[in-house]
């Protein structure tokens, strides 16, 4: 997909999903802004890539002042940030009578919280350049009531982003600024890694297509809404779930 000339903020760009869309964007003659809490794995990824290529900035997605002053400066350094990822997140997998206030607190404000002051500080810039693309990584979770990983504190978390994002799109779509979401199921990241062999194949038996993703399907679908090839689309909600969802 073509990029050239576009500069995209990828969130949690570093590892997992959002590497294999920082490699897509850069693949495709953009710059890639990855933005993380781990700034020696984005450099790392900025010299794999190129240092022409790609920019790493170090940001706490749970710290919404941390988050306006980093990408405000962004927004400095660049002058146009055509498109915004939002692809950070964390995992909570406790039973709902076990989810502390601060658990939920610490999902809510990087999950959602975060996605929120993100894009609150990229969409103003957007609207008035009159062209701005916002991809949202929800989760299959928010649809199911968790089930899979994630449970109630996620699913929230991930709920709220898809409302977010129906939101934008339809308040951006007449200044040319499209909101799209991508909602995965069980990927084979770093983050999931840990889960145990016997978790891990419960999980995948609950899945049609019997396996889970590999971090580039999913980036397929981000990068296209990311790309003009969606330039009609916009307050999509995409499945990439392997036939988990299954809901038209």
């Amino acid at each position: 997909m073509d990029f050239t000339n576009k500069n995209v903020i990828i969130t949690g760009g570093a590892s997992g999903i959002g590497k294999a869309v920082t490699t897509g964007i850069v693949a495709g003659g953009g710059h890639a802004i990855i933005v993380g809490l781990n700034l020696e794995a984005a450099q790392n990824v900025c010299k794999e890539l190129g240092e022409e290529n790609a920019t790493a900035y170090q940001a706490n997605m749970g710290d919404s002042e941390n988050i306006r002053t980093v990408f405000g400066k962004i927004l400095e350094d660049f002058g146009q940030v055509h498109c915004l990822i939002n692809n950070a997140g964390i995992v909570s997998t406790a039973p709902f009578d076990e989810v502390t206030q601060a658990e939920w607190d610490r999902v809510i404000s990087i999950n959602l919280t975060g996605v929120y002051t993100a894009i609150s500080v990229m969409y103003p810039a957007m609207k008035a350049a009159g062209y701005g693309r916002i991809v949202n990584v929800a989760s299959v979770a928010a649809k199911r009531g968790g089930g899979l990983l994630g449970t109630s504190a996620y699913a929230a978390s991930k709920a709220g982003v898809i409302g977010l994002t129906k939101a934008v799109a339809r308040e951006g779509a007449p200044y040319g600024v499209a909101c799209n979401g991508v909602c995965p199921s069980l990927t084979m990241t770093p983050m999931t890694g840990n889960l145990g062999e016997e978790k891990l194949q419960k999980i995948i038996s609950t899945i049609p297509m019997g396996r889970g993703a590999q971090p580039q399907e999913i980036a397929n679908m981000i990068l296209f809404y990311a790309s003009d090839l969606s330039s009609f689309a916009t307050g999509e909600i995409s499945d990439v779930d392997g036939g988990v969802t299954m809901d038209g």
